[in-house]
């Protein structure tokens, strides 16, 4: 069967998926697709090299890992230049990603021990006579479905994690990004060749449920929040655990005594770097009154200097996933329909394949670019008449993934407020960049962490070990408890617990 499309839109020609330039439908590559059958084969080849690689322990993985990274890090322009390829990114900003996922690996790699090791945990006065003990198991298996708007950076940060924890990893990348996704499967197996621990299954949505069917230990997902739902509801059906990032529609504060040329630098980065497409993007500006329009005056003016185009050097590249500049054109058509007005861009921003900066003020909060992740570069300004307001605003949508807080004074205590995973204060996107720091979101952008110790226990069971050391002077957990013994437990109960 043949199936052949636009430029960027995924095409199954003789049981292989086709890969495309977005733009310029230049090919990228093409992979087979998996059935059934070949992702549960997929799995149990990983069953088998999960033992093997849990066996080199920490030190043997930190091994190979680091000298993963290396090979990431010599070959960083050769990534780039194929991310570019396949997503149209611009070059610069491919880069910066693969600089992070190398960063993510190295800390991964240098800190399982000290997360995961077993090590000794206090006991309680009332079972004294036991030692405590924790440790951190690998799952096994765990079956990545990952995006296609950070190939690199996103799927890395979850399954490097992963892999530092003793798993082995089957990944299903997007399938607009399956050749970077088989780059770097097969960069990995140059410094691990022994075993597959490492695999990738190319296909589209169909393979991405066979995944979550093939007995794998664990899922990691990262996409929208409807196809995070279904992920969750198809793992249900085995009781596999899953951590789920779904959408964003994350929010800038700008608060009265904000750094203005900061702020307004920050948040056209934050907006529209990767072409808006970025799940922690800015997509929600809301400014008190006294600076609102000096503020806006500052990001027109910045937003109004990028470039747009195919070109590796361009500031904003095409819409990797062609069906997203429907969504786009809704959103401004819609805020626009709404009272809102267009100070930059507007209805004609919407150029297959690209979309042209675009921020709109007074747009009404029911609309649609306020309420809906847009992923595109299209931003809202709106303005608000103190701190308090903007953080109501802010956190009344569904989602709650990042956000950031422009200001000299209060930015920390106005980041707490926020209903959100992560918040950059003075900054824009900085917490995805911080290997220490745990990445995720709640509400309907997902629940669980990747990245920093959180991420690596992610993707570990947690076990529980007590030791006899001595025998019990007043028995709790026996049979052979007398009643004398029972009163002795009351007295003691009261004594540390009655004041």
């Amino acid at each position: 069967m043949t199936t052949v499309n636009a430029p960027g839109v995924p095409a199954i020609e003789d049981g292989e998926l086709i890969s495309t330039n977005p733009a310029t439908g230049a090919a990228a590559g093409r992979f087979p697709v998996a059935d059934p059958d070949g992702v549960a084969r997929a799995v149990d080849r990983a069953r088998a090299a999960a033992l093997w690689w849990g066996e080199l322990g920490f030190t043997g993985r930190r091994t190979r890992l680091l000298a993963w990274r290396a090979v990431l890090a010599n070959r960083i322009t050769e990534l780039a230049a194929l991310s570019h390829l396949e997503t149209g990114k611009p070059v610069a900003d491919a880069v910066v990603e693969t600089l992070s996922a190398i960063d993510h690996v190295d800390w991964a790699a240098r800190n399982a021990r000290r997360v995961l090791g077993p090590r000794r945990v206090r006991s309680r006065l009332l079972l004294a006579e036991h030692s405590a003990h924790l440790e951190y198991q690998p799952y096994g298996v765990v079956g990545m479905i990952g995006p296609w708007n950070y190939p690199v950076l996103t799927p890395v940060g979850a399954f490097g994690y992963a892999l530092a924890a003793g798993n082995a990893v089957v990944l299903k990348p997007s399938e607009y990004t399956p050749a970077v996704g088989q780059w770097l499967v097969d960069t990995f197996a140059e410094v691990v060749p022994e075993h597959p621990v490492l695999q990738a299954v190319h296909g589209l949505g169909d393979v991405g449920a066979a995944l979550c069917r093939a007995g794998v230990d664990k899922v990691a997902f990262t996409g929208s929040t409807a196809t995070a739902k279904k992920v969750m509801a198809t793992c249900a059906e085995s009781l596999t655990p899953v951590v789920l990032e779904g959408g964003g529609k994350d929010a800038m504060i700008v608060d009265a005594d904000a750094d203005l040329d900061a702020a307004a630098e920050a948040c056209v980065w934050g907006a529209f770097t990767n072409a808006g497409q970025t799940c922690i993007g800015i997509e929600r500006v809301y400014a008190v009154a006294p600076v609102h329009d000096a503020f806006v005056a500052r990001v027109v003016e910045r937003a109004a200097r990028l470039t747009v185009g195919p070109g590796g050097d361009a500031d904003i590249g095409p819409i990797t996933m062609p069906s997203q500049l429907d969504v786009i054109r809704r959103h401004i058509d819609d805020a626009l329909a709404r009272g809102g007005r267009a100070v930059l861009g507007g209805a004609d921003a919407v150029q297959p394949p690209y979309v042209r900066p675009t921020v709109l003020v007074d747009v009404p909060e029911d609309a649609a670019a306020v309420r809906e992740e847009t992923f595109g570069p299209t931003l809202t300004v709106n303005r608000v008449a103190d701190a308090d307001e903007a953080i109501a605003r802010s956190n009344a949508v569904p989602y709650g993934l990042g956000g950031a807080v422009f200001s000299r004074r209060n930015g920390p205590a106005i980041a707490r407020r926020l209903r959100t995973g992560m918040a950059a204060v003075n900054s824009t996107l900085t917490f995805v960049g911080m290997s220490t720091l745990p990445f995720g979101g709640v509400g309907a952008s997902g629940f669980g962490r990747i990245h920093g110790p959180d991420g690596l226990r992610e993707f570990a069971r947690t076990k529980a070990v007590t030791r006899r050391r001595a025998r019990s002077v007043v028995p709790a957990m026996s049979f052979e408890r007398t009643s004398a013994q029972v009163d002795r437990l009351v007295k003691i109960a009261k004594i540390l617990y009655g004041r």
